[in-house]
């Protein structure tokens, strides 16, 4: 069982990440300073890999920019596969990073041209897996800078609440957003929120192409317990 977030009021406003201090950034860097490689693709929630590794998890919306944003983490421009066609992914893909992390794209959810079936599918295997993983360690919850909460996006945090999963917000594109004011586009995020005390107050503010944020991601992941 994943620990709930901090309880909401209307006084609580959510924030960017602090930039990390030295010792947290280079902990960030040794870590992803590492290989970092494809290990398998998971189609069933039964073939999992044994718990061992850190876990964390990327998913949101078809689009979203995950497979990019862990290229961008690791250096690798092709690590993860990169599709002009919305949904492509349609299973849980695990990189190794170092001896110690997993990173795992999951498949993104909303696209609505895909057969019913294959969509009913991947969404099973995303929530069985979230649910159920007593070693995923963070979840990254991915929204596009210009878009923010989405209805579909809001969907998802419904179905999601009860299981007290640790979401974190991460916005990509930020290169793409009009505000040039971080705290101005996470303020507001503010209010959708504050329905959803599982998420976590700080949001980390990211472009995969300019490479922002990132550093602030990195240490994150590395300082997990």
């Amino acid at each position: 069982m994943h620990a709930m977030g901090p309880s909401r009021n209307i006084e609580i406003k959510a924030v960017v990440a602090a930039t990390p201090g030295p010792a947290d950034a280079a902990r960030g860097r040794k870590l992803f300073s590492q290989a970092a490689r494809f290990s398998m693709g998971v189609t069933d929630s039964r073939s999992l890999p044994r718990p061992g590794r850190k876990e964390v998890c990327f998913c949101g919306r078809s689009n979203v920019g995950k497979s990019s944003l862990i290229n961008a983490l690791t250096r690798q421009g092709k690590l993860a596969r990169i599709s002009k066609t919305p949904g492509r992914t349609q299973q849980l893909n695990y990189f190794t990073l170092g001896t110690s992390h997993y990173l795992v794209d999951v498949p993104g959810y909303g696209y609505a041209k895909m057969p019913k079936s294959v969509r009913a599918k991947g969404k099973q295997l995303l929530f069985d897996y979230l649910r159920g993983r007593a070693s995923l360690s963070r979840v990254f919850l991915l929204l596009d800078s210009r878009h923010l909460v989405t209805p579909t996006d809001r969907t998802f945090l419904e179905a999601t609440a009860p299981w007290g999963v640790p979401l974190q917000i991460v916005l990509t594109k930020s290169d793409l957003a009009k505000s040039r004011s971080e705290q101005r586009t996470v303020d507001r995020l503010s209010q959708a929120m504050m329905d959803f005390p599982h998420l976590m107050l700080e949001v980390i503010v990211t472009s995969a192409k300019r490479g922002k944020g990132l550093d602030a991601l990195k240490s994150t992941i590395a300082t997990l317990a």
